[in-house]
């Protein structure tokens, strides 16, 4: 006798700190996964009703009293011959354990509790909570098919998977809340592919979606035959049902509702990353529409493309800060670029305050040569009038920063620093023209001038960046090794860099960690992102 069983993956966004609104969203969505969608099981992200991750909301009494009752309210709401797995912060006494709940006829059958708990990169888990030393492995049955349950980083690690297949689990489901990382995807992959092999079970792997803070979910969410075999990803980045018809007798998944990712390629992912990042940054914050400096450069011009993408252009303002050194043709790129994506653009000179700010240093300023300092006070001239801007009339302002220079400190701090959100500060100079490059072919929103002409921040006469930096190819090569693969200077040395300009880099890298600390948040898309994930110390002694 076959037994199918319909389950729905519920690839939806659960904001942090949302509690009543999230509980309300999932007992609503209960009901559509069983009577839109006749599924006999749904599943919900990794702490679906506190969102993730809640950090220090977790050391608050009354946060977590709140997701006790809301989990009670859902559990009451998931009747009708659904059963659901919803994640939660559960209490117990002086500890709180990272929890997923099998919900039915209107009660909490029984509590997983996750048994790894990731304590590196972006994670903190075990900051706020605690593994239960007599919990063990969770199996339930619905529809006469024995289902396991296991919480993100379990599956990374081959035990629990084991236990919950030595139980009798022929399909184990998998809520997540793994945040988006370049090429992270076929790693995951692989390892579901590992898992299956070793246990025979089938996987549905659920993550959650959407944008929080410095975190981007990407969803992608995939299934695992009990064969071996992995289904196509979900698409990333967007809110979707998924459903999936489980052939216990196969131990394998026919997609009913499934929305492919049909373009996994690095640009592609990375580009709607941001997009998915200011968006939800935006709209989670209040912030209806956004501002930026748009200079004619590439950095500022591949800012104004992923804002309009991310907002529509109604809701992008630019604005254009000339100064006694800017050119005629970074103004004419920047009006360019301005109406190819049909956004307004206003004009603000910068001469009038720069020369105030001269005037009123004179006294102590005469008689010495001009130098960084009269450079430094043009980018804070500039960052005082975007924020008046901003106060004045509403809305975020954008930063335009990238990480080649946040790790080189070749950025104004209170000056092009100034800001809400950096949307590239992820990005390496050489990526920003590949993502360029990439939104190009899909339709014009970047000049091509303003991707192939040298940059420069036009703070002194015939300025380029390459008259502080090493040639950007160069730099970035270095910096990747230094910052994402931490590795020695004698390592970068001895892959075929020149020491000498390997020292000074890994100097201006050490030195500029303090201005980094004051950046503006923004999206994580590498492996070590400055911010929440690469915590560095200001003041150190070590060299290399």
């Amino acid at each position: 006798m076959s037994r199918i069983l319909r389950i729905a993956l519920a690839q939806f966004d659960f904001p942090v700190g949302a509690v009543e609104s999230n509980a309300r969203r999932i007992a609503a969505m209960i009901a559509d996964a069983r009577d839109v969608h006749g599924a006999g099981l749904v599943l919900f992200p990794e702490l679906a009703i506190s969102g993730y991750p809640p950090e220090d909301l977790l050391l608050r009494p009354a946060f977590l009293a709140a997701c006790e009752r809301a989990i009670a309210e859902v559990a009451a709401a998931c009747t009708g011959g659904i059963t659901a797995v919803v994640g939660w912060p559960q209490a117990a006494g002086a500890v709180v354990y990272n929890a997923a709940s099998v919900l039915r006829d209107g009660r909490i059958e029984q509590t997983y509790r996750k048994r790894e708990l990731p304590n590196y990169a972006v994670f903190d888990e075990r900051r706020y909570f605690a593994v239960d030393p007599d919990g063990g492995a969770c199996t339930f049955e619905v529809h006469g098919v024995q289902v396991g349950l296991v919480i993100c980083e379990d599956l990374w690690f081959a035990e629990p998977l084991a236990d919950t297949a030595a139980r009798g689990a022929e399909l184990v489901v998998v809520p997540n809340a793994s945040p988006f990382e370049s090429d992270k995807t076929a790693q995951r992959d692989a390892l579901l592919a590992q898992r299956v092999q070793e246990t025979g079970v089938a996987l549905a792997y659920l993550n959650v979606v959407g944008g929080q803070d410095e975190l981007v979910f990407d969803g992608a969410s995939v299934l695992a035959d009990g064969d071996g075999g992995v289904h196509p990803a979900a698409r990333a980045f967007e809110d979707h049902w998924l459903v999936a018809d489980f052939d216990a007798g196969t131990r394998r998944f026919t997609p009913v509702r499934w929305p492919a990712e049909e373009d996994e390629g690095r640009e592609s992912l990375a580009y709607r990353a941001i997009v998915r990042g200011i968006r939800d940054y935006c709209g989670k914050n209040g912030f209806d529409r956004v501002w930026l400096g748009l200079s004619g450069g590439i950095d500022s011009g591949l800012v104004l493309a992923l804002a309009v993408d991310a907002l529509g252009a109604r809701n992008v303002a630019a604005v254009r800060l000339p100064s006694r050194f800017t050119s005629d043709l970074s103004n004419d790129l920047a009006d360019e670029q301005a109406r190819l994506l049909g956004v307004r653009l206003e004009t603000v000179a910068i001469e009038a305050p720069f020369t105030g700010f001269l005037s009123a240093l004179g006294p102590l300023f005469d008689g010495l040569p001009s130098g960084i300092a009269e450079e430094n006070l043009q980018s804070r001239s500039r960052g005082a009038l975007m924020m008046a801007l901003s106060n004045r009339f509403g809305g975020l302002l954008l930063t335009t920063g990238n990480k080649s220079e946040y790790a080189v400190g070749y950025a104004t701090i209170y000056g092009d620093m100034c800001g809400g959100f950096a949307p590239i500060k992820d990005l390496y100079k050489t990526e920003v023209q590949a993502l360029c490059r990439w939104r190009n072919a899909r339709s014009p929103a970047i000049p091509e001038q303003v991707i192939t002409r040298p940059p420069s921040a036009e703070l002194r006469e015939n300025q380029t960046d390459q008259d502080s930096l090493p040639p950007y190819e160069t730099l970035d090569g270095i910096l990747s090794r230094h910052v994402d693969q931490e590795q020695s200077l004698a390592e970068i040395v001895g892959a075929g860099f020149d020491r000498g300009i390997v020292e000074r880099v890994l100097k201006l890298v050490r030195i500029s960690e303090w201005k980094r600390r004051q950046a503006a948040p923004g999206p994580k898309l590498s492996r070590r992102a400055f911010g929440r994930e690469r915590r560095y110390p200001i003041t150190s002694g070590w060299r290399d």
